[in-house]
């Protein structure tokens, strides 16, 4: 095995004349390489810092120069930071700079969860010849919705756990240290982080006392909360067909970004920029969540040894995609395309495409006498469509929402911690509605896309609308395993918003993302439906008022229908047993 040189801060201009720095890991010997860009905001001086990162000396060591570069306006690069706004850019400057050095052969692939992975798909969409391949994990496809929003609500925990733990110090100490403000607020953000569950009940959000110096985007993505020419600029989805290199989707059923793992793979594979882009995308997810990705124990529950980083080597499987994509060799292109983790039996799979071919898309109907209320209610799911029932009614007060239990989550699990809880707490209170099956006679897969279609009217202008698919269990522990929320003025449009009648009974399609889960013979299907998921998502104050402008807030009566008429359901995949 060769030595490996290291050496720190290379100097890699860009067309602006802005010096980024680079810390290079390359074997000792004379060959030309192909070289592995990893750009990120969190320190390149700690490449290991976060733990679904590929390591950098044993790419090196299995024949790769290996390169990790600090962000403009990010710890050894000059410039300010602008968060996403130059990625694009600079990624695209650095993969050519570095595919022309002496020491490359030509051949650039990327890699890098998160943040990292948004670097990667920001520089591919502006296609440069020399990018090759990448390996994205645990990232979105589209920084509004799937990151900043989702479904219209404000993905509150994520933004300010994210700029307060990861963001905003460093921006204080590079760029304002001799600022008297900057240095205030910096005491401020980090006296704050073991308070910072307590701080998200601020309102009104425009006036969020942090962030103002050391990350004012979190004030632009408050101005932004239509999908504008602001936010259309930064999407990778729109830019899918400009994109030509295969990838390597890396995610988890409990991870924040999902979502836009999925799509990524799934518009990639429909409309990527080449046959090679086309044919040479991959999907696996894992059971994990952001925080501590490829990690067998995800909240309260450990899903196995064949979960764990020991059993799953993200970094072999991403290793073996770069050598038959930068070095040619065979072996990753008979792997499946897609490999999945199937929850319940905690078994992986590989499967042909997402969706699965051959699913059962079956609609499951909310049911009741009109008392679903809690886990003590007469709520009911069943594939039977409903006919004469009376709808179900909640106060929702924005005083008193519902509270986060896991789920999706980042950036600070000491506030709140992401993945699998047990929901009966949630399910105790009368403002969530409660709708299960009866217990299964036998074994039922549920994996792919999931989505709720309620047929509600609000007393409110606008309010929020949440749903929660639940693994109960013939002890009664309630596992939760994907959820989602609707903002009632995005209900048609991402883009133009529309008040509600308050009365008229409306469609609300909650997208609630996608799961690989077996309900074992003696569990039930749960649905929970409720107007609150706080704090993962701001509180609606049911005003109907600019977003994020007030602090007035109004209680609002939902009420849920399940007649004939306005037949409320949950879509669930099946996957039938013998495929």
């Amino acid at each position: 095995m060769p030595r490996i040189i290291v050496e720190r801060n290379i100097e890699v201009p860009m067309r602006d004349g802005c010096v980024l720095r680079a810390d290079l890991f390359r074997p000792d010997i004379p060959d030309k390489l192909p070289v592995l860009l990893n750009r990120t905001p969190y320190n390149k001086a700690m490449p290991m810092v976060y733990s679904g990162t590929l390591d950098a000396l044993r790419a090196a060591e299995a024949g790769y120069n290996v390169m990790v570069q600090d962000c403009r306006g990010r710890f050894a690069s000059d410039g300010v930071w602008n968060c996403f706004t130059d990625e694009a850019r600079d990624g695209y400057d650095t993969i050519e700079w570095a595919a022309r050095q002496t020491w490359a052969n030509g051949s650039v692939g990327t890699y890098g969860a998160s943040y990292m992975g948004a670097t990667q798909w920001l520089a591919a969409t502006n296609a440069p010849p020399s990018l090759k391949a990448m390996a994205p994990s645990i990232t979105a496809s589209d920084y509004h919705d799937g990151w900043t929003y989702q479904g219209g609500a404000f993905a509150l925990f994520f933004n300010v756990s994210w700029t307060m733990a990861a963001l905003a110090p460093a921006r204080l100490l590079r760029e304002r240290a001799d600022d008297p403000a900057a240095v205030g607020e910096l005491g401020t953000v980090m006296s704050s982080l073991d308070s910072m569950r307590e701080k998200m009940n601020f309102m009104p959000l425009k006036q969020f006392p942090m962030f103002s110096a050391g990350a004012p985007f979190f004030f632009d993505w408050l101005e932004h909360p239509a999908y504008d020419d602001y936010w259309r600029a930064l999407s990778i989805e729109e830019h899918h067909a400009a994109i030509n290199v295969p990838a390597l989707n890396i995610g988890g059923w409990y991870d924040i970004f999902q979502g836009g793992t999925i799509r990524n793979y799934s518009g990639m594979r429909s409309r990527g920029g080449s046959d090679a882009a086309r044919a040479g995308q991959r999907l696996i997810i894992g059971p994990w969540n952001h925080a501590v990705p490829f990690q067998n124990l995800v909240g309260a529950v450990d899903f196995g040894f064949r979960s764990s980083p020991v059993s799953v080597d993200i970094d072999g499987t991403t290793l073996r995609f770069f050598d038959h994509w930068l070095k040619g060799k065979a072996g990753a292109d008979a792997e499946a395309p897609v490999r999945i983790f199937v929850m319940g039996t905690n078994n992986w799979r590989d499967e042909k495409d997402w969706p699965l071919p051959g699913t059962d898309f079956r609609r499951y109907y909310l049911h009741s006498r009109g008392r679903a209320n809690s886990m003590y209610g007469d709520g009911a799911l069943s594939t039977d469509a409903p006919s004469a029932e009376p709808p179900d009614s909640f106060l929702y007060n924005p005083l008193d929402p519902v509270p986060t239990v896991g789920g999706g989550l980042c950036c600070y699990p000491g506030a709140l911690q992401g993945g699998a809880f047990d929901q009966q707490a949630v399910e105790h209170r009368a403002d969530v509605l409660v709708y299960s099956t009866e217990p299964l006679p036998e074994d039922l897969e549920v994996t792919g896309p999931i989505v709720a279609i309620l047929y509600a009217s609000s007393s409110a202008p606008d309010t929020d609308f949440t749903a929660k698919l639940v693994d109960v269990s013939e002890c009664g522990t309630a596992l939760n395993l994907t959820d989602g929320i609707i903002r009632a003025r995005w209900r048609n449009s991402r883009t133009t918003p529309a008040m509600l009648t308050p009365g008229k009974v409306e469609e609300f399609k909650i997208d609630m993302w996608s799961t690989s889960n077996v309900f074992k013979k003696g569990h039930r299907i749960r649905l929970e439906i409720s107007s609150s998921n706080f704090p993962r998502f701001d509180r609606n104050p049911n005003t109907g008022h600019q977003q994020f402008a007030d602090a007035e807030i109004r209680p609002a009566m939902q009420t849920i229908m399940h007649n004939h008429t306005f037949s409320s359901y949950l879509t669930l995949p099946l996957i039938p047993a013998q495929r």
